[in-house]
């Protein structure tokens, strides 16, 4: 205890950054009171920087064709069971102005990858026509693209993108993804530059609990994030899909220890990084129906995206299985989430909710 103590005392009191062996003891905890210290210490970290606040991203779902074949994903190009779709630029606009009206300034628009020249333009498109019904913050996340298309989406209204490496790691990268050149560990980095240079919030992330993943792989993602300088981190527990190649070897899953590891991963972000925007993701929730989002709030994140797309398409959109609010109408979603985010002390700001640590290097 009197390690934990002082690894948190300096990260909560001291300028410089925790090193590897420090970031990899708090990965490694297990014991429930000392997790107990190391959630209220990075909720300590929030209230610093962020307040007892929460912003909230309206998630529109647009597309899950991918040309990617990533072996833990369920959109996975070879995966024949998943009903494809697209929507139609109407459809977004429907789902914009129902973000409205439920009060969310901030929207995020996430697909498939794909870089073909009628998707690029359907993007900026779509991005054009939504800033043009509304004063809304827009995140993309819509994979790897050419410098060009970053700055058209960018000029079109976009300032936000979200790139998850999914690993630091190069090699534990080349053991999620075909060995092609579609699954290129260096072009996705380089990506991350690209998406940076044409002044977007950068955002990046990784999956937790991986098979074969360990404590030193997810340390030099930590490692990595402040190395890109990342604005945002998206970031979530890695859950089964068994019409996936992953999926297919895991004989047993346990979701308490998932649900533990993502929470450690947010925790340990925020003590590291301070000032990011940190999403709770619908994967915490998926682990933990009643409270999983709010869990990861209180360990230290900031950022929840409800799904305000069409029910009618949320099938089709499973990376994972189980995901969670498939068939809830979204009007009893935002109620319930309301309600669930003010019962823990929390307060739903409105406006943009752009990163501190974005706007600390505007100044």
């Amino acid at each position: 205890m009197e390690q934990l103590d002082k690894i948190l005392n300096k990260a909560l009191q001291d300028s410089s950054p925790l090193d590897r062996e420090e970031l990899g003891f708090l990965l490694d905890i297990t014991d429930p009171g000392q997790l107990q210290k190391l959630y209220r210490a990075a909720y300590q970290m929030k209230e610093r920087y962020i307040g007892r606040r929460v912003s909230l991203r309206g998630l529109i779902e647009i597309s899950d064709y991918c040309v990617k074949d990533c072996l833990y994903c369920g959109i996975r190009k070879s995966n024949a069971n998943v009903p494809r779709f697209a929507m139609t630029k109407a459809e977004i606009l429907q789902a914009a102005e129902l973000g409205r009206e439920y009060g969310y300034s901030s929207l995020v628009l996430q697909s498939g990858e794909r870089s073909d020249p009628a998707f690029v333009d359907f993007v900026e498109d779509a991005v054009r026509s939504i800033r043009e019904i509304g004063d809304f913050g827009i995140t993309l996340s819509c994979g790897e693209q050419t410098r060009e298309t970053y700055q058209r989406w960018f000029d079109a209204g976009a300032h936000r993108y979200l790139l998850r490496i999914e690993s630091s790691d190069r090699e534990f990268y080349g053991t999620l993804h075909p060995a092609d050149s579609l699954h290129d560990w260096d072009k996705r980095r380089h990506c991350l530059d690209l998406i940076r240079e044409t002044g977007y919030q950068l955002g990046t992330g990784v999956m937790s609990g991986l098979p074969g993943q360990k404590t030193s792989h997810l340390v030099s993602d930590l490692e990595f994030f402040r190395e890109v300088d990342a604005d945002m981190i998206g970031m979530g527990p890695y859950l089964p899909h068994h019409e996936t190649p992953m999926g297919k070897l895991i004989t047993s899953f346990d979701p308490e220890k998932a649900l533990e590891t993502g929470l450690k991963m947010i925790a340990v972000t925020r003590l590291f990084l301070r000032d990011v925007n940190i999403a709770s993701t619908t994967a915490l929730q998926a682990l933990s129906p009643a409270d999983g989002r709010e869990r990861g709030l209180l360990a230290g994140a900031n950022v929840i995206m409800p799904n305000i797309g069409d029910i009618a398409y949320r099938r089709g959109y499973q990376l994972y299985e189980n995901k969670p609010n498939i068939d809830e109408n979204r009007l009893e979603t935002r109620r319930k989430l309301e309600e669930s985010i003010h019962a823990i002390g929390e307060t739903i700001i409105h406006g943009w909710g752009d990163s501190p640590h974005f706007a600390a290097k505007q100044k």
